[in-house]
C-alpha cells in the first residue's frame, strides 16, 4: 500500500474515551484559570501607590515606637502595640499630615496642639491601665489619644471644649471603628459625673491646679495623670486610696492651658 488505510488508524474505544476525558479536563483547567488569573493581575497605578503609602506609614509608626518611645523608657508592651496600631496621620489636619510621626507636637487648629508621640505614650503608660478599666480624657483634640486608649481599656469617655475639634474627633473615631469611645462637647472641668467613677483620668491641657470634681470621680485605686502649672508645668500622677490622695511628680512638660472654668480658679 502506498498510503495508509484510514480504517487501520482508528483508535480503540478505550483509548478514544480516555482522550475525550483528557480534553474535557483541559477545558476545565482553562476555565478555572480564567477565573483565577484576573485576581492575580498586577495592581493598577493607583492601587500600587496606595499600597506603597500604607507600607510607608506602617514603617513610620514602627520607627516612631522604637526610637521615640521604647528607646526613651516607654516599655509597657500593650501601650507600644496600641501606638503601633493606631494610624496617627489620620487624626492630623491635611497640612501637617506628612509630619504625623515626627518627634514633636503639632498644631491641630483653634490654638490647640497634639502632643508629641513620646508624651502620649508616657502619659498612657503612667495611667497603669487594665483591659477592664473605664477611662475619662479631658481634652479630646482630634481624637488620637482617645483612639490609643480605646485599644487598652473597656470604655473611654472624652470631653472637648472646642466644638469644631470635638465634632471632627467624633467623626474620625466613628469612621475608623473606635466604637468604645464616647465623645462629649463641653467644659471638662466638672468631668462626666453620670459616667463616674473612672479607673483612670488623663488631662491633656494644663490647669493651675487639678479640678476637685475630677479627683472626686476617681474610683478607689484610680489614677489621674495631668500637667499642672502656668509658667512652669509639671506632669503629675494622683492615686486614690483609702488613705487619701498620693501625688507623684513625673517630669516637666509644656501643654496648652486648660480653658473654661479652670481659668476662673
Amino acid at each position: 500500500m502506498s498510503c495508509w488505510d484510514r480504517q487501520s488508524l482508528r483508535l480503540p474505544d478505550a483509548v478514544r474515551a480516555a482522550w475525550t476525558s483528557v480534553r474535557s479536563l483541559a477545558r476545565l483547567t482553562l476555565a478555572l484559570a480564567a477565573l483565577i488569573i484576573p485576581s492575580c493581575a498586577p495592581l493598577s497605578h493607583s492601587e500600587g501607590r496606595a499600597e506603597r503609602l500604607a507600607d510607608s506609614e506602617s514603617r513610620a509608626r514602627s520607627d516612631m515606637v522604637e526610637w521615640q518611645l521604647a528607646a526613651r523608657g516607654v516599655n509597657d508592651r500593650r501601650v507600644l502595640d496600641a501606638m503601633r496600631a493606631v494610624p496617627r496621620h489620620l487624626f492630623m489636619p491635611a497640612e501637617v499630615r506628612s509630619e504625623a510621626y515626627a518627634d514633636g507636637p503639632l498644631p491641630i487648629g483653634w490654638g490647640q496642639t497634639i502632643s508629641q508621640p513620646y508624651i502620649v505614650g508616657y502619659m498612657t503608660q503612667e495611667l497603669r491601665l487594665k483591659p477592664t478599666d473605664k477611662v475619662l480624657e479631658i481634652g479630646t483634640g482630634r481624637g488620637y489619644q482617645a483612639a490609643v486608649l480605646s485599644k487598652l481599656v473597656k470604655e473611654v469617655y472624652t470631653i472637648e471644649i472646642v466644638e469644631p475639634l470635638g465634632r471632627e474627633a467624633e467623626r474620625l473615631l466613628k469612621e475608623l471603628g473606635y466604637n468604645n469611645v464616647h465623645v462629649r462637647i463641653g467644659d471638662g472641668y466638672r468631668g462626666w459625673p453620670e459616667a463616674a467613677p473612672f479607673n483612670a483620668i488623663i488631662v491633656t491641657a494644663a490647669p493651675d491646679q487639678i479640678p476637685k470634681p475630677l479627683i472626686d470621680q476617681l474610683a478607689p485605686g484610680g489614677r489621674l495623670v495631668a500637667p499642672v502649672g502656668v509658667d512652669f508645668q509639671e506632669l503629675v500622677r494622683l492615686t486614690k486610696s483609702d488613705e487619701g490622695i498620693k501625688r507623684e511628680p513625673l517630669l516637666p512638660v509644656r501643654f496648652v492651658p486648660m480653658t473654661g472654668q479652670a481659668q476662673k480658679h
